[in-house]
């Protein structure tokens, strides 16, 4: 019997430690550490175009290509990295295909102060992708990337209220689309989930909503004779 390699057995460990204590040495004020095989470079949001520049120009790193940017809502969780008063994250993943290295950038932000959305530079100058990624974040966790020459939602209706991944975000939402056949338009109303969309008795969902009892049998059990 064979053992199949582990996944991470092709990661030049050596390589990626270089980088890091390389970054270390340029970059006093970030926290950079390792983790599960993987390097994380945490610095504050006006440093994040500095760095990710650096790790995309420096012959050493090369990271030239953008993998993702997301976001992160720590709303009520009882232990986090993240410095006081920073509710929010904002992590950005790049690939370095002249040394095949993978590496982490983390910035946190706040709410905002004073009703506004919590802000962080774009990087849209350094890699046009990041235009799609920062509209995503900022569609779906209300963070607002300074200098993005169109920054708009991008999964949601340009109507929409709030921000569907932050954790305050109410589950049923405010408002719901439908289209109003006596207008002839698309409209929008309070969202009204029925009754029994909302309580189920955890036997089965069928039983549990009003009007469908006998769409299941109790025991849930069919005859041969059920299936044609």
């Amino acid at each position: 019997m064979t053992t199949s390699p582990h996944m991470d057995t092709h990661l030049d460990l050596s390589g990626l430690q270089s980088i890091q204590k390389h970054l270390e040495s340029k970059f006093s004020a970030a926290t950079i550490t390792m983790a599960v095989r993987e390097v994380t470079v945490e610095v504050s949001p006006a440093d994040v175009p500095a760095l990710i520049k650096f790790l995309r120009d420096d012959k050493k790193c090369q990271f030239s290509q953008l993998i993702d940017i997301c976001g992160v809502d720590y709303l009520g969780a009882t232990s986090t990295p993240q410095p006081a008063n920073r509710r929010f994250a904002v992590v950005y993943h790049l690939l370095s295909l002249t040394h095949n290295q993978r590496i982490r950038v983390k910035t946190y932000v706040g709410e905002g102060e004073g009703g506004k959305l919590p802000e962080v530079p774009s990087i849209t100058s350094l890699y046009p992708a990041a235009g799609w990624y920062e509209r995503e974040t900022y569609d779906m966790f209300g963070i607002v990337f300074t200098g993005h020459p169109d920054l708009r939602r991008l999964l949601t209706d340009y109507d929409f209220e709030g921000h569907p991944l932050r954790k305050d975000f109410p589950l049923e939402g405010h408002v719901e689309v439908y289209y109003d056949s006596k207008e002839k338009r698309v409209a929008y109303k309070p969202v009204d989930l029925p009754q029994e969309l909302r309580n189920f008795d955890r036997v089965s969902e069928w039983q549990g909503m009003t009007g469908n009892a006998g769409l299941a049998d109790a025991d849930n059990t069919f005859s041969q004779k059920d299936f044609k």
